[in-house]
């Protein structure tokens, strides 16, 4: 147990004095009541519980007030000790961002559509440790590892198809996404892997990056996102943005190859109810649970101690009351 204001304990030394004062009293006041012509019959009359009685309300009223100075110090007890089940997993979202993600075969887009699917993904998740990895025709880190889910979710809404050279170089974006988790100590490591194209540019072969990934103990998760056959894609045109259907091109070998030697999975999502099927999926397959030990749980004493005081009160009022009417 500690005080949230100790300094206020200083204000026991009042009941202290107080009954100190009251014993003082006691044994010093000789002073007779009563004037009676011999003490025989005082002196051997027995001595009734009230003569002890007679001490108790005073011994309340310096609990009372014992206990007040307690109260208004505000007392905490941090011996309880919350247990916590963490997940233990290290994720990275490895996200595809070029223009082919705005195709309509999603609701809006595809990348409305996995950017919304993957924000519920970090909300349903509070103990992993996540990162966001971007690629079209080049990637980079959009935000490294972290617990801290509003900013993780604020950057997730932010990602959009202009921000980097077009393209589709999966291999530099699955070797960016392993360096950002390499050197981390989780138990469970795992990249999702999202794309709707086939790998055009980059320096670094897919292949080369699984078995990096490999290397490192780091599972990854591959999506084929796109409808079968075509999709509606806005194109710009003199008369404004139309809609105009253009083959779905996915290297589904190569995302099978890649998730099979890392020890994950393929997918292909064909609308919104398919995407958040598989990402619901991976949450169940993933889960390292193990129990640790959070910070303490602290408890408010205050309550306790003016309950008690008011107790000790109440006590002193009935007690005096009985006497006054037994002597």
């Amino acid at each position: 147990m500690f005080f949230e204001y100790p300094a206020l304990l200083w204000l026991l030394a009042v009941p202290l004095l107080l009954a100190a004062l009251y014993i003082y009293k006691e044994i010093t006041d000789r002073d007779p009541h009563l004037r009676v012509p011999v003490l025989a019959q005082w002196t051997s009359a027995p001595k009734t519980p009230l003569v002890f009685l007679r001490h108790v309300p005073e011994i309340l009223r310096f609990s009372a007030l014992v206990l007040l100075v307690i109260a208004i110090a505000r007392p905490r007890s941090s011996s309880q000790v919350e247990k916590v089940d963490t997940e233990g997993i290290d994720i990275v979202f490895a996200m595809d961002v070029s223009t082919s993600m705005l195709a309509r075969d999603f609701q809006p887009d595809r990348l409305s559509a996995a950017k919304d699917i993957a924000i519920e993904f970090i909300s349903q998740r509070p103990s992993d440790r996540m990162g966001i990895v971007v690629f079209a025709g080049e990637s980079y880190t959009l935000c490294p590892l972290t617990t801290d889910r509003a900013t993780l979710i604020n950057l997730m809404k932010d990602v959009q198809t202009d921000l980097i050279e077009d393209g589709t170089a999966i291999g530099n974006g699955l070797a960016t996404a392993v360096a950002r988790m390499k050197d981390s100590d989780a138990k469970s490591r795992v990249i999702i892997l999202l794309t709707d194209g086939v790998n055009n540019m980059g320096e670094i072969d897919p292949g080369m990056a699984a078995e990096i990934a490999k290397t490192y103990g780091i599972r990854v998760y591959t999506i084929g996102v796109g409808a079968n056959g075509e999709a509606p894609y806005p194109v710009q045109t003199p008369w404004g943005i139309q809609m105009q259907n253009i083959p779905v091109e996915i290297d589904e070998p190569l995302l099978k190859g890649i998730a099979n030697g890392t020890g994950g999975r393929y997918f292909r999502a064909t609308d919104n109810t398919k995407l958040s099927e598989i990402y619901a999926e991976i949450g169940r397959m993933e889960k390292t649970r193990t129990s640790v030990d959070s910070f303490p749980v602290y408890k408010d004493l205050f309550k306790n101690y003016a309950l008690a005081a008011l107790l000790c009160l109440l006590a002193e009022v009935l007690l005096r009351a009985l006497l006054r009417r037994l002597c």
